[in-house]
């Protein structure tokens, strides 16, 4: 501005003393008017009103001389004045010198709320964080300023909110004081227009400040807010940074463990921890909050100490942490004797569900919950143990809907809340049990974004979407949830779980090599996992994979426990459907057609108590007649439909693929393979399945002269897997060859029989295993049922 009125040829006076010596018009500059005597301002005034000099005034909000009040007071006949407001991001990057968008203005901007000193200060270090030497300019400022400032600054930087009656009584001032002193505050240019240090001034205020002054303001600012009932978790942090502690801030920190208890468990921990070190008996919330946050093992540890002491008040709290955390580390019966000796009304609910899983119907009926008040928590307890309890005899449905209910009961407390087992997973294990696959995910959504169980909870949500994903046949989606639940060590129920999810997918996706990898992991974690009702699941899967790997031997005791269980709690249609139908894929597998005829019968039995039991029944006899060599192409495209909506996506295609490779039917083929295509596609939002890969529009009439004697015994290996819906990833997988020798031995195939194209090579394969075989599928039929 000094340069436009030079240019225009206006004299410029920006020092006092050059003003007298002036004859004509000239213009005066004056900055930080507020820092300029009375005498002098007066005089100013004088010049004003005679006219004589443009005044261009700089000056800040606060002090406010009167001599100058009077002065602005006059000036304003003129116009009012020009406010100067904060750089905005682009007018930043321009003082900068750098590009609007990028990093380093939006850096510097939202350190220095665009303050332009601030900004100086900061530009040679733009994108940098913030440097010492950035820092270090601030200690002019904070000198000038008297100690009720700088303990004004103190209080705001610790992110606290600061009401006037707040600040009255730690600085010791009136009301009236304190609006004054906030009004220092604000025109010192290191606070944000919505009052908040801006974050250069904060880290600037906490670090230069002395620490023997920085660290009486926080305290006594600590007391203050715990006596008028306030927050004190962001004052407590900033006196852990500063490393302050102490026998007198004991009630301050457990207060601050409290706060943090719901969202931060394992800092809540540590709080305790501290005010534990200084007197406070808090080693029962200690033990609790770090069994939310996964940490078990300390949770365990003081959670057992607690029981042993005698005439402790804790025991029961004691006995309850012990009981969830034996619960995720599987030991599912004694965790429900402890939740049983805890006696508090939630935790015999919980004991209930032990007993339960553990086959001990006869003590879950025993339990009487003694009053309590009706919690969130014990509300949600008592309708997890009868929705339990309801998918023993009762309805599938019902029982879902009591799970669900307790579910949405449970979320807005569930975060502080510790569980040997969420609503969530219990209704999403019901869920899969019974073919309702959507509202078990539903429930799952709603748990991970209420944060239900904490971080102890989360990594069983996560598996259980992938369990839903992976039966689905969306092998992809089911990989990223079970990637999801792996962000640290997992628990042995988990463990189960996650292995057998990795199996799962691994076979669904024809993957040998992963397969092997899986079973390797799951043979550890199934020896650490007693069986329990709520492991059916993965001890089914991984019966299927044993078998698909030879190592049925294995899993062969755990599947007698698991029927042991199911018989102690009167085979309930519920919990055993799943498990046979896994048994008979397994029987399937390893050709063993007694012990797949007898899974097939048990779900014939049980297929009148559910929707799901009458599909998988339906499908496990369409399976076994196929076998058979007896295909009824609309009984099995029926059974893969049914299949598909009870939520088994990958096992209705392929059914009606492994259908459609059996039949000598061409136009029944075609049908069927549709079928696959059209089931699978939903799965994987289309595209070709692996076990519907040939490309059925391009078959021809098959040729009916046998030629074996013009293949290789590789190459009829190849063709047989062919005909079973192979694809050549799996064929090579199976035969440990890469795919595209595979491809080539298919190429080689087709020259040696003479065929135009892949349609008429998979017809006359076809054609020349049914020669061989007097069958459409390549094995044999399998013998006849007894009864036919």
């Amino acid at each position: 501005m000094g340069r436009i009125y030079r240019r225009a040829g206006i004299p410029v006076v920006d020092a006092w003393q050059e003003m007298s010596p002036q004859d004509g018009p000239f213009v005066l500059f004056l900055d930080d008017a507020h820092k300029v005597g009375d005498e002098r301002l007066r005089e100013l005034r004088a010049l004003v009103e005679a006219r004589r000099p443009g005044i261009v005034l700089a000056y800040r909000p606060w002090p406010r001389p009167a001599a100058l009040g009077e002065l602005l007071e006059l000036l304003r006949l003129d116009g009012p004045p020009l406010v100067l407001s904060p750089f905005t991001v682009e007018q930043t990057a321009k003082h900068l010198g750098v590009e609007p968008d990028s990093p380093a203005a939006r850096h510097v901007h939202a350190q220095t709320g665009g303050v332009p000193r601030l900004v100086d200060r900061l530009g040679p270090a733009a994108g940098e964080g913030l440097p010492p030497q950035a820092l270090v300019q601030f200690r002019p400022d904070l000198d000038d300023l008297d100690a009720d400032l700088r303990a004004l600054l103190l209080a705001a930087a610790t992110g606290v909110e600061l009401p006037t009656d707040l600040l009255g009584a730690l600085l010791d001032r009136t009301p009236d004081a304190v609006d004054d002193l906030l009004d220092a505050a604000r025109a010192s240019g290191l606070v944000a227009p919505d009052g908040r240090l801006v974050p250069a001034a904060c880290k600037a205020v906490a670090s230069l400040s002395p620490a023997a002054h920085r660290t009486a303001v926080w305290q006594r600012l600590a007391e203050l807010q715990l006596a008028r009932g306030g927050a004190v978790l962001p004052l407590v942090r900033a006196l852990r940074e500063a490393g302050v502690s102490g026998g007198g801030l004991a009630t301050m920190f457990e207060a601050a463990g409290e706060e943090a208890l719901i969202g931060e468990p394992a800092l809540a921990a540590e709080l305790f921890a501290v005010a534990a070190a200084a007197g406070r008996p808090t080693d029962a919330r200690r033990a609790l909050a770090a069994a939310l946050a996964g940490d078990l093992d300390v949770g365990l540890r003081l959670a057992d100490r607690l029981v042993a002491a005698e005439g402790s008040p804790d025991r029961a709290v004691g006995a309850a942490v012990s009981g969830s955390a034996l619960a995720h580390r599987g030991q599912l019966g004694r965790s429900a004797e402890l939740y049983r000796w805890s006696g508090t009304t939630s935790s015999v609910s919980f004991a209930a569900l032990g007993f339960i899983g553990t086959g001990q119907l006869g003590r879950a009926d025993d339990l009487v919950p003694p009053d309590g008040p009706p919690t969130l928590l014990t509300g949600a307890a008592a309708l997890m143990a009868s929705g339990i309890r309801e998918s023993l005899s009762g309805s599938a449905t019902a029982a879902l809907s009591t799970l669900v209910q307790a579910a949405a009961l449970l979320e807005p407390a569930g975060r502080a809340v510790l569980l040997p087992d969420s609503p969530a997973a219990l209704a999403a294990l019901v869920a899969i049990h019974c073919g309702e696959l959507d509202t078990g995910e539903s429930v799952l959504d709603r748990a991970i974004g209420a944060e239900v169980g904490a971080a102890l909870m989360a990594r069983r949500h996560r598996l259980l979407q992938g369990w839903m994903q992976m039966v689905r046949g969306r092998t992809a989606a089911a990989a990223e949830h079970r990637a999801a639940a792996s962000n640290g060590p997992l628990e042995p129920r988990d463990l189960l779980f996650a292995t057998a999810l990795d199996a799962g997918i691994a076979r669904r996706n024809s993957d040998l090599a992963a397969l092997h990898r899986a079973w390797a992991q799951a043979r550890e974690a199934v020896m650490r996992q007693p069986v329990d009702l709520y492991s059916l699941l993965p001890i089914g899967e991984l019966t299927v994979a044993a078998a698909r790997l030879g190592e049925q031997a294995r899993m062969a005791t755990h599947m007698a426990e698991a029927w042991r269980l199911l018989d102690r709690l009167g085979r309930p249609p519920l919990w055993t459907a799943p498990l046979h139908w896994c048994g008979l894929h397994a029987a399937i597998i390893a050709e063993e057609p007694t012990t797949a005829d007898e899974h097939a019968a048990a779900l014939v039995a049980t297929a009148q108590h559910s929707r799901y039991g009458s599909v998988v029944a339906a499908a496990a006899e369409s399976w076994l007649e196929t076998l058979r060599g007896a295909v009824d192409p609309a009984k099995v495209e029926a059974a893969a439909r049914g299949l598909h909506g009870a939520g088994l996506w990958w096992d209705g295609a392929r059914l009606a693929g492994q259908a459609a490779i059996r039949t000598a039917d061409r136009k029944a083929m075609t049908a069927l393979l549709d079928c696959a295509r059209l089931l699978q596609g939903s799965a994987r939002g289309g595209g070709s399945p692996a076990a519907v890969q040939p490309a059925v529009s391009q078959v021809t009439e098959a040729f009916t002269a046998p030629a074996e004697s013009l293949l290789s015994e590789r190459e009829q290996e190849v063709a047989d897997l062919v005909l079973d819906g192979l694809t050549y990833r799996q064929i090579g997988d199976r035969l440990f060859i890469s795919a595209k020798t595979v491809e080539h031995h298919m190429a080689r195939m087709r020259q040696r029989l003479g065929c135009a194209n892949r349609g008429d090579l998979l017809a006359k394969l076809r054609a020349m295993s049914a020669d061989r075989s007097g069958a459409a599928s390549r094995r044999a039929p399998w013998p006849r049922r007894p009864m036919d």
